[in-house]
Parts: structure tokens; sequence; C-alpha cells
């Protein structure tokens, strides 16, 4: 059975919709039997990388608030991190442009190493505060999930999987995706969110009855 994620990388809400989802899975019955597949989508294909602004300041700016109304908001978002063991720094997250950053993912997924390497990029980036649209930065967290740093330089200096990026940007497009994470499970369910793993856990048991049942009326 197969799940695929919509995602980007500076969500936080996509960390720890992937987190929530992990749960679910190590409970299931076939988990072994699930093949998980990373797909691109930018929140902000436009956001500039301003590594000299603060994460508050920058969404008080974006939604037109004030700080302290910015602040409330990324406490709620650390919380709900830490109730599945995640710690957001919020005081050192560089505001970054996605995009080379889903280049990278889509290079790790030709090598089956996206999970390695969203899992990479969502620490680098929401918790040791560093700039994911730096190529250096880019480099040593392409490393740590396993790629060669040749390749890795060879991307940052072209425009290669540009193409993947947009065409998974335009299927989600097509399957009207307008936010992430973004989950369709088997190809029949769909779970949009950081929903509770006992959400996660009900679709996967779901999906794969379906999946069960639809071999029993082909045979």
């Amino acid at each position: 059975m197969k799940v695929d994620i919509w995602s980007d990388v500076n969500c936080p809400f996509c960390y720890i919709g992937k987190r929530k989802f992990e749960l679910a899975l190590e409970q299931f019955e076939h988990k072994d039997q699930v093949e998980v597949e990373w797909h691109s989508f930018e929140l902000d294909p436009n956001a500039e990388t301003r590594p000299e602004l603060n994460a508050y300041d920058y969404l008080a700016e974006k939604k037109g608030q004030s700080r302290e109304w910015s602040v409330q908001m990324h406490q709620q978002v650390i919380a709900a991190a830490a109730e599945v063991g995640l710690k957001f720094d919020f005081d050192q997250v560089v505001i970054a442009n996605s995009f080379n950053a889903h280049r990278l993912i889509q290079l790790a997924k030709s090598k089956g190493l996206d999970n390695e390497i969203e899992e990479q990029l969502f620490i680098a980036h929401f918790t040791e505060g560093k700039n994911i649209d730096d190529d250096a930065v880019l480099i040593a967290t392409g490393k740590a999930a396993g790629l060669d740093q040749h390749e890795i330089e060879t991307l940052l200096a072209g425009d290669a999987f540009t193409s993947e990026v947009r065409t998974d940007e335009q299927i989600a497009q097509q399957i009207g995706i307008s936010g992430v994470p973004f989950f369709i499970l088997d190809q029949k369910l769909a779970v949009s969110g950081a929903q509770p793993p006992s959400t996660f856990l009900g679709a996967l048991e779901q999906a794969w009855s379906k999946n069960e049942s639809a071999t029993k009326d082909a045979e």
C-alpha cells in the first residue's frame, strides 16, 4: 500500500503531521507493506530568504498582526510539537525560500531517501535554526540523509529536479490540495492536516481493508 504525502519543509504542521503519521504507522499491523512517498508543495513560492528577520516578526508582518499575537501563535505550535516529542526553536528559525530544499528532496527521492531528507531538513529548519536556502546547509543536510556530496553540489550548481518539483505542485493543484500536510492513502483516502495518530491509524486500516476487498473481488 502506498501513502503519498505533500509537504513543505517550511511548514511546522508538516513536521508535526509527519511524526503523528509515523506514530500511527508504528501501530499499523501491515506497516512493513506500506510505501511512503514525499511530494513537493511550496506554501509561498515567492518567499524571500531573510536571515535577519525573526520568525515572530515575519508572521506578524505577513498577517498584519502584532508581535505579541505572533508569539502566542508560535507558542501554540511549540506546544503541539512537544506533544509528539519535537522541539521547535522559533527564536532561531531562519526565514528561507524552500525551493532548493525541494529540489534536494527530489534528488533524495530518486535514491529512495526522501523520508530521510525530509526529517533532516525539518530538524535543520525548526530545531537547529539553520538556513535551508544556504548551499552549505543543504550539502551538510543531504549528506546526513545519505546523499553523495558531489551529487548535491552538482544539483545546486544547476537547475536539476526543477521539473520534478513543478510536477508535484501541478498534481497537487489538479487534486485540489490547497494546504499541507496532505496525505493520500492507496489513491483512495485523503487525510488533510496534522491529524491525531488515531485518525491516521483509522485511515490506514480503512485503506488496507478497501484494498483487500478490491483484490478479492478481482479474483
